[in-house]
């Protein structure tokens, strides 16, 4: 069918929903590492207590790609996901805060994570979706525009309420601080309402042939069937997406490197902290928590920028651009002691941020079926859980043996495989033309 252009508004209210699913991803990212700790997990445990995240984002993305794409109800057939994921994601958030035990903590981060994958993976199967070619890359820049808001506040909320809003408690050894249990109960909350905003804003298309449509269903009905249809599926990956997944490979592991470890490195490295218990240990996380809020915001800031960009040196050599922008600044944390700078090298981790949430995307929606952009939106995340699952299995070895627990070796490591990431981005073609703006 021969989808109409839509309006900013328009754009806007189908992009909502990733504000409240970045409060889940933000307060996770920012938090988790130093969850652990609190309960009393070693530098080296940190990776295998991570491979929730990745393992659930394998396992949930294909399947719930592939579920959506044979979906037709009352609510559509991407928003019933929207709308399951961000019931059992705000429940995980209240939980999450209160866990007394590390492995506690470790269940509750499988159940998070899952339930977020629930609602994500749909969403970037919608602008495929609702949107024609040339308004592609404005969708996925409208996605990274809420993402990098949302980031900006789930980060630097821990931060806020024990500095501004001055929300302090004693704390025992072994307890989460109360800044971070109110920031998991407020994302909670951000989360189901943002998600109800898009699901009741925006009207789905319903398949072209309606008749065709429910035959097909019937067909895949079963287990073994719908087991059949993924893995005919991968077999049957366009060139152009196998060439995106080993950039985003690199990239993610990167990404993964900088999410475990920035926060106790910089308590430890930048504010000093002998050890989790101190109390600078705790400003330290908090700080770094900042600085994950700038790169956010710089994501957003930028992710207007980017369809403008992308229409003037083509969506490839903006992806190669902004990946090493994001390596320099991770490298750069090696030569800083000042916690002022930090912020500084977060401004290219914001830029490759942004560009990593929408480019990849805005370049494979144009080379996929239409009756098959779920499973395979789903399929592409094997790019990104991959990597982190050879982290969460691997990196605690290599931290034990080869980095020796220094947690800024682990941060840099990551900008190394960002260019590398870049440098694999000129073997990726891109048939896509100019894209307008998110405005447009």
């Amino acid at each position: 069918m021969t989808k109409p252009r839509l309006g900013f508004w328009q754009i806007w209210n189908m992009s909502f929903g990733f504000l409240g699913i970045q409060f889940g991803w933000g307060l996770q990212m920012a938090n988790m590492s130093a969850i652990y700790e609190y309960l009393g997990a070693r530098a080296d445990q940190i990776p295998i207590l991570w491979l929730a995240a990745p393992l659930t984002g394998l396992i949930v993305q294909p399947i719930i790609g592939h579920m959506s794409d044979h979906t037709w109800n009352r609510l559509g057939r991407r928003r019933p996901y929207f709308l399951t994921g961000a019931i059992l994601s705000s429940l995980a958030l209240v939980l999450m805060p209160n866990s007394s035990l590390l492995w506690m903590a470790a269940g509750l981060l499988w159940i998070l994570d899952a339930s977020i994958n629930v609602s994500m993976e749909p969403f970037r199967a919608f602008v495929a979706d609702m949107l024609p070619e040339d308004q592609r890359t404005s969708g996925f820049a409208m996605q990274s525009i809420f993402i990098g808001l949302g980031a900006v506040v789930a980060s630097a909320m821990p931060y806020l309420l024990t500095n501004v809003f001055g929300l302090t408690e004693a704390r025992t050894a072994g307890s989460i601080p109360i800044s971070v249990r109110f920031s998991f109960y407020t994302g909670a909350v951000a989360f189901l309402g943002a998600v109800l905003w898009t699901i009741f804003s925006t009207k789905e298309y319903p398949p072209a042939d309606l008749d065709a449509f429910r035959r097909k269903k019937a067909e895949s009905v079963g287990l073994m069937a719908n087991a059949r249809e993924i893995l005919e599926s991968i077999s049957k990956t366009p060139d152009t997406m196998r060439r995106l997944a080993l950039v985003q490979f690199f990239t993610w592991l990167g990404f993964f490197c900088m999410w475990l470890y920035f926060a106790p490195a910089v308590a430890r490295n930048v504010f000093g902290a002998p050890d989790e218990k101190s109390p600078l240990y705790t400003e330290g996380v908090e700080w770094a928590g900042l600085c994950f809020a700038m790169y956010s915001a710089v994501c957003f800031a930028f992710s207007w920028l980017l369809p403008s960009i992308a229409a003037r040196i083509g969506r490839r050599a903006t992806h190669a651009v902004c990946l090493l922008c994001g390596a320099a600044g991770l490298l750069s944390i090696a030569v800083i002691h000042d916690k002022w700078l930090l912020l500084l090298s977060m401004t290219g981790v914001g830029i490759v941020w942004a560009s990593t949430l929408a480019m990849p995307y805005a370049i494979l929606a144009g080379c996929l079926p239409p009756d098959k952009t779920g499973i395979y939106m789903g399929i592409f995340n094997f790019a990104i859980v991959t990597p982190e699952i050879i982290a969460s299995l691997v990196f605690g070895w290599v931290m034990a043996n080869v980095l020796h627990n220094d947690r800024v070796l682990a941060v840099m490591a990551g900008g190394l495989f960002m260019i590398l990431a870049a440098a694999l981005m000129s073997r990726v073609r891109d048939d896509g033309g100019a894209t307008p703006s998110p405005a447009a």
